[in-house]
């Protein structure tokens, strides 16, 4: 069948200005500038553009013109799910939203997968700039957003002294923790970890991939557990860790199970996240354990579930943690004068925490 020679153009900004009579500049700040105009002309305008079928003005030449993407970019260490999938990253995200929001900003989500180095996604996003949310510090991503001319704001990790950063003081939070069960009379404790590099580790981490670790957040956690342990006089080298990749329930149960195959005696569990702590929790049950009277779990992150559950955590401000980043990033800042952020936590002594069973007292292990 013939292509019809009559099909109408589609209409553009000039030929809708010509149908309306008005300049090209009141067409355009009827969608960018509306406080520009009445509203009894901006809805003519924008009545005439649908009659017309004008699809209102290029995004893209808009951009290229001001040099203004309109958006911030949220640079993740996880795939794209991640945000939606972990408690803390959707409490996160939603007090970045909420900035976005008040700025009037648009909020790109750019996944940074820990196991592939393709940093095309960071190279093309249309952005004005960067929260970085939790990477390691020889991240490539990371290293290609500090290559773009935008503004760059870290949350929790890594710390690097020329960047705004937003984020708590996961020494001191979880030494809270530590303190707690030392003065329930804790001693022989295991622990489970977030990954500590971007190599691959399910199962015991060594003291040497402790200090190595360039996941700053829990290097800082398992630094502050070693310090606090040993002053109370436990060789920390002894001190089963088991690391896990991958931040699921199902990650924390095997590393419970794990963790109670190296050593059967422990009597508490010290998690570096409520998740893994929620997975150790069901092994634990699995198991036949009670908690807290045979085994004391303990946690970090505070968020619902775990409080769901009763469990002994340290609750930090996810929602304020992301405004605090959005309007870091948002806000203007004096150039070389980087502002750092340390969010306030709160232990929270829950059910799952106890003093030791005593050595009279019925093992219900396996």
């Amino acid at each position: 069948m013939a292509r019809s020679t009559n099909a109408r153009r589609p209409a553009t900004l000039a030929s809708l200005a010509a149908e309306l009579g008005v300049s090209r500049t009141t067409v355009s700040n009827a969608y960018n500038r509306p406080d520009q105009l009445s509203p009894e002309l901006r809805k003519r305008v924008l009545e005439t553009a649908r009659r017309l079928g004008y699809p209102g003005p290029d995004p893209v030449a808009r951009s290229l013109r001001t040099r203004k993407a309109g958006a911030v970019g949220l640079l993740l260490t996880e795939n794209l799910s991640y945000a939606f999938r972990d408690p803390g990253a959707v409490g996160f995200l939603e007090g970045l939203a909420l900035a976005c929001e008040d700025a009037g900003q648009g909020l790109l989500l750019i996944p940074a997968s820990p196991e592939r180095e393709d940093v095309a996604s960071v190279h093309r996003a249309g952005v004005d700039g960067f929260v970085v949310y939790s990477v390691p510090e020889d991240d490539p991503h990371l290293a290609a957003v500090l290559e773009r001319p935008v503004p760059v704001v870290v949350c929790d990790q890594p710390r690097l002294d020329n960047l705004d950063w937003v984020g708590p003081d996961d020494g001191k939070a979880i030494k809270s923790v530590a303190d707690h069960l030392i003065g329930l009379g804790h001693r022989r404790i295991g622990v489970l970890c977030m990954r500590l590099a971007r190599g691959r580790n399910d199962g015991p981490a060594s003291v040497q991939r402790q200090a190595n670790a360039s996941f700053h957040v829990q290097k800082a956690r398992l630094t502050a557990l070693a310090e606090v342990f040993s002053e109370a006089g436990v060789d920390w080298t002894k001190v089963p860790v088991v690391e896990r990749f991958d931040h699921t329930t199902a990650s924390g149960a095997t590393a419970a199970a794990q963790l109670l195959e190296i050593d059967p005696e422990i009597t508490a569990i010290v998690c570096t996240s409520d998740i893994l702590a929620l997975g150790a929790l069901s092994e634990a049950r699995n198991r036949g354990l009670r908690v807290p009277e045979d085994l004391t779990i303990t946690g970090f992150d505070g968020i619902p579930d775990a409080e769901r559950a009763g469990l002994t955590t340290v609750r930090q401000p996810w929602l304020e943690k992301g405004r605090a980043a959005g309007r870091l990033l948002l806000e203007a800042s004096e150039p070389g004068r980087p502002r750092h952020i340390q969010l306030e936590t709160q232990l929270i002594t829950g059910a799952t925490s106890a003093p030791p069973r005593s050595a009279e007292e019925r093992w219900f292990g396996p």
